[in-house]
């Protein structure tokens, strides 16, 4: 960071006492208070579960200069909009109001963060675990259709396959914009999109599953571990 920047959140956040108000461990996240630059940010305190790979990052971001909240959930990361401001100030406020609901819906399952018109494609409902196994081709199943996950831009993840030891995985997301399902993969914790499993219905996505998931999933461990 800029030493100017640095030096201005430092003293803005310097003595900052609503971090003793925060519970040392909440829903089964602990707290850490972090109070360090990393590259363009500088990070104030976070909640992590490194066993269950969830987590929340709260940090000031010196490019679009506003802090932030980042939820992490295995490799995805993104950040919640009711938490971005420029104002110190008001960034207190937000986690004052927002911060114990963002950790609750990180933590259980959440039904009511699904829209109407998302539930009434019965995604939850899919009947997938023959075409959904625990574990297959060495990744496992972190989230579940049933338990399916709201992200940004009117986005779902609808199941996610991880292997965390090699920083990859495969997800297929369900954008209600779009009214669309469609895949996206991280490869040594790098994003690459296809569009083989674009689909428009469960039973088109279950055809392109059947089809190409194991495939692809062989895929990306093999480029993964080169």
């Amino acid at each position: 960071m800029k030493a100017d920047i640095l030096e201005k959140i430092q003293q803005e956040t310097a003595d900052w006492a609503y971090l003793q108000e925060l519970p040392e461990e909440w829903f089964g996240l602990k707290y850490s208070r972090r109070y360090n630059e990393v590259g363009d940010t500088f990070e104030l305190f976070s909640y992590e579960n490194s066993e269950k790979h969830l987590g929340v990052v709260t940090y000031y971001h010196q490019e679009t200069k506003e802090y932030k909240l980042k939820i992490q959930r295995g490799l995805t990361e993104f950040c919640l909009m009711e938490f971005i401001t420029g104002s110190f100030a008001e960034f207190e406020q937000y986690l004052r109001k927002y911060l114990e609901g963002a950790m609750h819906d990180l933590t259980v399952y959440n039904p009511d963060a699904i829209s109407y018109v998302t539930k009434a494609m019965n995604i939850t409902e899919w009947d997938y675990d023959k075409l959904l196994p625990k574990e297959l081709e060495g990744f496992k199943l972190f989230i579940e259709p049933k338990n399916m996950v709201r992200v940004l831009n009117g986005s779902y993840i609808v199941f996610d396959y991880s292997d965390f030891d090699i920083k990859s995985n495969f997800i297929i997301y369900y954008n209600e914009f779009r009214c669309e399902f469609f895949g996206e993969a991280r490869i040594n914790n790098i994003p690459e999109m296809n569009y083989i499993f674009d689909s428009k219905t469960l039973e088109e996505l279950e055809q392109r599953l059947q089809e190409h998931l194991v495939d692809r999933l062989r895929g990306i461990r093999q480029r993964a571990i080169k």
